[in-house]
């Protein structure tokens, strides 16, 4: 196969990999819409912020209808050492590392998640610490995560002209990349905001051969922001807003508001640039949480498919005296 031939698939396929997220963040991080309720998922800072220990569960369905089109998976669980915490009582930790967790500063978190979109997949895995420092009447968190991942390509979608293509049989479509990520989060009785910055390493994507070691992930950089306003006994608003940028300079821009009930029941409306509009419906039954986004494109797309869908589970243990009583809750 002539080099020139070679030449032009490398340039097909990275520049997919890395023109995409100027176009569709999900390319090569994951969307979401509900970010409000896990935060976690875009900023290591949150692991263990609330005091609880949190299971949340996210299925994200992009373009549904749509033959390879965006999907995400991810499961995530955090907690706050506290003092006698649930989870020190349960693994019966020895005790200098109780002594040492006291202080009720640290947090621990992790998820693991399957992004798909085209013919990009990623599977991996995240591992957060996060360091928790109270206030007079708020909290300011710093955290760090390290995370790894698969990034392969769907040989099997790859449609060629020439029956065993030298260039696909010699090609390795998978390579196994390590990053880490950086946020830093504050939060009071109404207020909270955060900035975080993910692949900081920008790690190279190796495929096939040293010549593909230019081609690295860019950072992307997240900036969110909310306050909750009672406006009456019973009903809370929530303003909110999520900035999202790649180092490309590509910026997207979520910003919205949602209206909660007794805490129990919340619905609410986002605008994302790139034109869509989000819808959320959610209700909480005791200590479990359920979530819904309808994401409606605004563009030519919304023809050919059903609309973008997200569900969340959550189940938050641990609402009890040990948590510090100024803390956010839903």
């Amino acid at each position: 196969m002539k080099l020139i031939k070679q030449h032009t698939f490398y340039r097909l396929i990275f520049g997919l990999v890395l023109l995409a997220p100027s176009l569709i963040y999900s390319q090569q991080i994951p969307l979401y819409s509900q970010y409000t309720f896990n935060g976690f998922l875009i900023n290591p800072a949150i692991a263990g912020s609330e005091g609880y220990t949190a299971l949340n569960l996210t299925a994200r369905e992009q373009w549904l209808g749509i033959p390879n089109s965006p999907k995400t998976h991810a499961v995530s669980i955090q907690t706050r050492l506290l003092r006698d915490s649930y989870i020190g009582r349960s693994l019966k930790i020895k005790k200098r590392m109780q002594i040492a967790s006291r202080s009720g500063r640290v947090g621990l978190g992790g998820y693991v998640y399957n992004d798909m979109s085209g013919l990009i997949i990623r599977t991996g895995f995240q591992l957060t610490y996060g360091y928790h420092i109270r206030l007079k009447e708020s909290q300011l968190s710093l955290g760090v995560s390290i995370n790894a991942y698969e990034f392969r390509i769907n040989r099997q979608a790859i449609v060629t002209g020439e029956e065993d293509d030298p260039l696909i049989l010699e090609t390795k479509f998978n390579t196994f990349v390590p990053d880490a990520n950086f946020g830093v989060y504050y939060v009071n009785r109404y207020f909270y905001a955060g900035a975080s910055v993910s692949d900081m390493m920008q790690a190279a994507l190796k495929l096939s051969g040293p010549a593909t070691t230019q081609y690295k992930l860019m950072r992307h950089y997240f900036l969110m922001a909310g306050y909750k306003a009672p406006v009456s006994d019973n009903f809370t608003l929530e303003p909110s807003f999520l900035l999202k940028a790649s180092q490309n300079g590509a910026v997207q821009l979520d910003l919205g508001s949602k209206i909660y009930y007794k805490e129990d029941y919340w619905a609410g409306m986002a605008y994302r640039t790139g034109n869509a509009l989000i819808f959320m419906l959610g209700m909480k039954v005791d200590k479990y949480y359920f979530g819904y986004a309808f994401d409606y494109s605004l563009s030519s797309i919304m023809s050919r498919t059903f609309g973008t869908h997200e569900f969340m589970v959550a189940a938050k243990f641990g609402d009890n005296a040990r948590r510090y009583r100024w803390l956010n809750r839903f």
